[in-house]
């Protein structure tokens, strides 16, 4: 039982560091982990990251220089419509057998790590930043240039629909950031920097939805979800750190590897 404990929280410092470097929850390192590794099943698996999305999301939002990256108008209007995919999600995935998760699980990484490495030099910024953003772009300092750049926008219906489809996605315990970061930022013209500060902030809502579901049906492990989340609060301030230091284009590459790793070891395991 040590042993166990003492790995979920290697785990999700694992995962709480790929969850602040990329805005995307950290689950996709920790379900995989939790189900092949320790051998709980898919759903309860699932139900503890959502838990573990909650303290990412908390961490990462808080920690200084974070907040001025965060495009709140964006986020709170992307939000309903994630807020009411994660409820549809909720009915989907209590009633899905766990080979079709992790079927999906697979299909949705493998997808969103190809769109990543397509538009690897996709900057979306501005450098005149006295630009018109609309109603939803922004401004912010960009280290890389040094100057402070803008961005609007785009695709307004491909962001209020990927963010549905995240927030159905986030029930299997990965974060709606895993569709949500890599869409905004190669189709919809938002920063990758913005798009994962501001989809660090979004997630937690989501997780609040579904843990609460989750816990109502006995799928959360109380002590296995309190290591996991220990993990998590330890390895977010690691991956903030290296995010500071990290530029776009490696984030992306990152992220993509990520994806493309998870996809793989459950086409296997589906295909057992």
């Amino acid at each position: 039982m040590l042993a166990t404990v003492v790995s979920i929280i290697f785990a999700g410092c694992v995962a709480g560091a790929l969850g602040a470097l990329l805005g995307i929850g950290g689950g996709v390192f920790l379900v995989p982990f939790l189900n092949l590794v320790v051998g709980l099943d898919f759903k309860t698996a699932s139900a503890i990251s959502l838990v573990t999305v909650i303290a990412t999301s908390s961490v990462t939002s808080a920690t200084p220089g974070r907040l001025e990256l965060v495009n709140l108008r964006l986020g709170m209007v992307l939000e309903i419509f994630t807020t009411s995919g994660g409820l549809i999600g909720l009915v989907l995935v209590y009633r899905a057998a766990d080979p079709t998760l992790q079927r999906l699980f697979a299909v949705v990484m493998a997808v969103v790590a190809i769109v990543m490495l397509s538009r690897l030099h996709r900057r979306n910024i501005h450098r005149d930043s006295s630009i018109d953003t609309g109603v939803l772009g922004g401004r912010y300092h960009d280290p890389e240039t040094g100057a402070e750049v803008a961005y609007r926008l785009r695709r307004w219906p491909v962001a209020f629909g990927i963010s549905l489809l995240a927030g159905i996605v986030s029930m299997l315990g990965i974060g709606g950031g895993v569709l949500k970061v890599p869409v905004l930022n190669a189709w919809c013209g938002v920063p990758m920097r913005i798009a994962a500060a501001t989809s660090a902030l979004m997630i937690a809502a989501t997780a609040v939805v579904g843990s609460i579901s989750n816990f109502a049906r006995g799928d959360i492990v109380p002590h296995l979800a309190a290591s996991a989340v220990l993990g998590v609060l330890a390895g977010s301030k690691l991956g903030f750190a290296m995010a500071a230091r990290s530029n776009a284009r490696a984030l992306k590459i990152l992220m993509a590897c990520v994806l493309l790793a998870g996809a793989i070891v459950y086409v296997w395991v589906a295909g057992r």
